[in-house]
């Protein structure tokens, strides 16, 4: 069975840092995986995704202040967030992209407070 397992968020103030982590299982020819988010009343939007390649893309709120990474052997790609704000705060989301079908994980929640 294909599944995404998030893990890492929490509670962290202003300023603070958190890193998050998914693990990809039964999911092959994983292309590209990333990171979105949506907080309440918002539209889910991109945070970064990474190709197998290694090509990195940022959402632009993100951008300087987060870093996204993979390690292929293990089908885990991290988070790594920085110089968290109160507009952070939202539900994190896995996603996995094959040249057939996308994965979401089940979401992981981060709070930032100001």
């Amino acid at each position: 069975q294909e599944q995404l397992v998030e893990s890492g968020g929490g509670l962290v103030q202003s300023g603070g840092s958190l890193r998050l982590s998914c693990v990809a299982s039964s999911i092959f020819s994983i292309t590209a995986m990333g990171w979105y988010r949506q907080a309440p009343g918002k539209k889910r939007e991109l945070v970064a995704t990474v190709t197998s390649g290694g090509s990195t893309n940022y959402g632009d709120s993100v951008k300087g202040r987060f870093i996204i990474s993979r390690v292929n052997a293990k089908n885990t790609v991290y988070l790594e967030m920085n110089s968290l704000k109160s507009e952070d705060t939202a539900v994190y989301y896995c996603k996995a992209t094959t040249p057939y079908s996308e994965s979401w994980g089940q979401g992981t929640q981060v709070t930032v407070s100001s």
